[in-house]
């Protein structure tokens, strides 16, 4: 790929992989993967606070409208507001979330230091005495505060789910859909690919030319390999939110696709060189998700939480319903927290960004832990950093306080009234 820079008054033209060289620092881990598509971020030479704004929610607007929290641009653009925004201008994702600063830059991005929220908060423990003696720092601990996305931390969500149990029965439902009306080109052999009969195209009837054949009409010819752009004319919901997780959002900045080479989590080294698109994971005309579920990522993935998950009571479940001796959605693979089910219209279907609730990892609560979990199990579980690493194979050794804060407060509210 040839582009064209401005350095000082001249004009000059860099390849992608020459771009390395200009970048003013290491790339946080949600963006290294872009980092030579410059111009996804910078879309202008001298790009001012506002276009990296549009940048920015160009990417992430829908997370962010999807959020629902306490802290929405429109309270830092209300006038009444204005002394807040001259402590901190959260209008602008960069003013959090700076790229190139590795040396000042936390998890999830986050360049400020981690007892910002006294910004705003300073008389906290006044209003709530739960608060007393607790640190900002400690702040977005796990089951207290997230700046973006607090919708399973709030205190009536809370307070609801006070006296569940750690566990309790799970149903899932699975409902695919699928398009169909093409003939087999006369080109392609009668006989079928290995794995082909059976899968869910071939019993959907679809035909060979409806993934081989180009998606632009004026292109004659028979299409070997099969791109996520084709893939999208049946499952555009699917390969648009691909494009956003780590998998794909290289090809979507139309770069090279990602290799697990190129991770910085720790991958098997016989998979170093694979592209990732589609057929990585669904392997091509079988599209076997029991597969794609928990053998494709194990295929990559040798970092201690991935391999720890053989032994996982998540694991037992879902070899339990893979033989058949427990009922179906009873297990757990790695696309049951990763890849979770999510209502659209009339169906179920499979978010395919696999980042999408662990921005932060809270969002699981609601979109996966509480279909088998109590949601104060759940906060604790997902508190636990030497828990998430052996892949939950015990009970939590952390306890978090936020449901017994909530339901205190509601308990101190009710006597006042």
């Amino acid at each position: 790929m040839t582009t064209v820079g401005l350095i000082g008054f001249g004009v000059v033209s860099f390849r992608g992989d020459q771009r390395t060289a200009l970048l003013p620092g290491e790339t946080t881990h949600g963006h290294y993967q872009i980092e030579l598509s410059c111009e996804s971020c910078h879309t202008a030479p001298f790009t001012g606070t506002d276009e990296m704004q549009d940048a920015c929610v160009g990417c992430h607007g829908d997370e962010l409208a999807a959020a629902e929290d306490s802290h929405p641009k429109s309270k830092f653009t209300d006038p009444r507001n204005a002394s807040r925004v001259a402590k901190l201008d959260a209008r602008y994702c960069v003013t959090c979330h700076a790229e190139h600063r590795p040396e000042a830059t936390a998890a999830m991005g986050l360049s400020l230091p981690d007892d910002y929220c006294y910004q705003c908060h300073l008389d906290v423990a006044e209003e709530r005495p739960t608060h007393k003696g607790l640190g900002f720092e400690t702040c977005a601990d796990a089951g207290c505060h997230n700046f973006h996305d607090n919708r399973a931390l709030y205190e009536d969500f809370l307070v609801a789910h006070s006296g569940e149990t750690p566990n309790h029965p799970v149903a899932t439902t699975l409902i695919r859909e699928w398009v169909a009306d093409a003939e087999p080109p006369p080109e392609v052999s009668a006989e079928p690919p290995a794995g082909w009969v059976g899968s869910a195209h071939h019993l959907s009837e679809i035909a060979c030319s409806d993934c081989h054949r180009a998606s632009n009409p004026a292109d004659a010819g028979w299409v070997g390999t099969v791109s996520p752009d084709k893939c999208g004319d049946c499952h555009e919901a699917e390969v648009a939110q691909f494009g956003r997780g780590r998998h794909g959002m290289r090809w979507a900045a139309d770069l090279a696709p990602m290799t697990p080479g190129e991770a910085r989590l720790t991958m098997r080294s016989e998979s170093a060189d694979r592209e990732l698109d589609c057929n990585t994971c669904h392997t091509s005309h079988r599209y076997d998700t029991e597969s794609a579920a928990v053998g494709a990522c194990l295929g990559c993935h040798e970092d201690e939480h991935s391999l720890a998950y053989a032994a996982s009571p998540h694991a037992d479940l879902w070899r339990g319903e893979v033989s058949g001796s427990l009922p179906p959605g009873s297990g757990v693979s790695c696309a049951t927290c990763h890849l979770p089910r999510v209502a659209s219209g009339e169906h179920i279907r499979v978010q395919h960004n696999q980042n999408a609730n662990l921005r932060p990892n809270e969002k699981m609560i609601r979109s996966v832990c509480v279909s088998c979990h109590g949601v104060g199990f759940s906060i604790d579980a997902l508190a636990d950093p030497a828990l998430v690493l052996r892949n939950f194979d015990a009970a939590p050794g952390v306890r978090v306080e936020s449901i017994t804060m909530a339901t205190g407060r509601l308990s101190e509210r009710e006597r006042i009234e």
